[in-house]
């Protein structure tokens, strides 16, 4: 099935191991994109993963997402996602009116050796005078390597400074690989799409291209990346808090060459899904 979202780009994220961390206030909220607003910004802004506690058949994740705006504004929303051995495992989200400060956070259990990937987008809306709206975003992300060692408990990650520690990270990250490829290579082929005339980027790795994605200006990227998370939040995130069991791996961005539109690809309960945006460079 194909779909055409414009201006937005959706991407879907469902936990794969039965895990689903939802909306935390009952009401439905979106995000919506507006210019970004020049005059304010992010006083810090954060995601992280870290190891909590352990015992010997498990060990807890801690899983946190910040932001603080330079000033109170009308509406704050933040988002995370997380996934691990590329799958999806959890998703939070919270808006808040009249504030400056969110924060999420999650504990999550787990027992096997493990790469734990985390995601956030923090959004702001500010109502000028006159009528005029404007936003502020940013992402953040983080990494985690987690494994048993013997008697030795659960060690953990980012950079490795041990033989060990790079001989887990090289088995980690084949196998994740391996996975996320063949599940890719299924889909581009499903869709019929020859991934030389794109660039790709995983939606775990979309926070390295804040600042330029591949071809466009800083205020262009500023712009699909919001449109992006938009979507996202509209038509994934909230959807996927009433489905239960649901299985997704980390969805794959397609970024014509050309500069002209992107696809993102990704496959729901065995259902494979082709969204496309158009890119405006004005």
């Amino acid at each position: 099935m194909r779909k055409k979202l414009v201006p937005t780009i959706i991407f879907s994220m469902i936990t794969a191991l039965g895990i689903l961390y939802i909306l935390s206030n009952n009401s439905v909220q979106v995000i919506t994109y507006f210019p970004l607003d020049e005059l304010t910004s992010y006083e810090n802004a954060a995601t992280s993963l870290d190891i909590n506690s352990e015992n010997k058949s498990t060990y807890a994740i801690d899983w946190t997402s910040q932001s603080k705006s330079e000033q109170e504004i009308y509406l704050r929303q933040d988002v995370s996602v997380l996934y691990v051995n590329g799958k999806l495992i959890g998703i939070r989200s919270k808006w808040e009116q009249n504030t400056d400060t969110i924060r999420l956070n999650q504990q999550l259990q787990y027992n096997v050796d493990a790469y734990w990937e985390a995601i956030s987008y923090h959004h702001g809306e500010i109502h000028h005078p006159e009528d005029s709206i404007r936003s502020i975003q940013q992402m953040t992300s983080d990494q985690l390597y987690v494994y048993k060692r013997g008697d030795n408990g659960v060690q953990s990650f980012r950079i490795p400074k041990t033989k060990q520690e790079e001989f887990k990270k090289e088995k980690l990250d084949k196998e994740r690989k391996q996975q996320l490829l063949k599940h890719w290579q299924g889909l581009t082929s499903h869709f019929s799409i020859d991934t030389t005339q794109y660039d790709m980027i995983p939606l775990t790795e979309l926070y390295k291209y804040e600042e330029s994605l591949p071809g466009l200006s800083k205020e262009a990227s500023a712009k699909v990346i919001g449109q992006l998370w938009e979507g996202l939040y509209k038509n994934y995130i909230i959807p996927i808090t009433d489905s239960e069991n649901v299985t997704s791996y980390i969805p794959l961005l397609l970024m014509d060459k050309e500069k002209t539109h992107l696809y993102v690809l990704f496959e729901l309960n065995g259902e494979k899904e082709q969204l496309i945006q158009k890119i405006s460079t004005n």
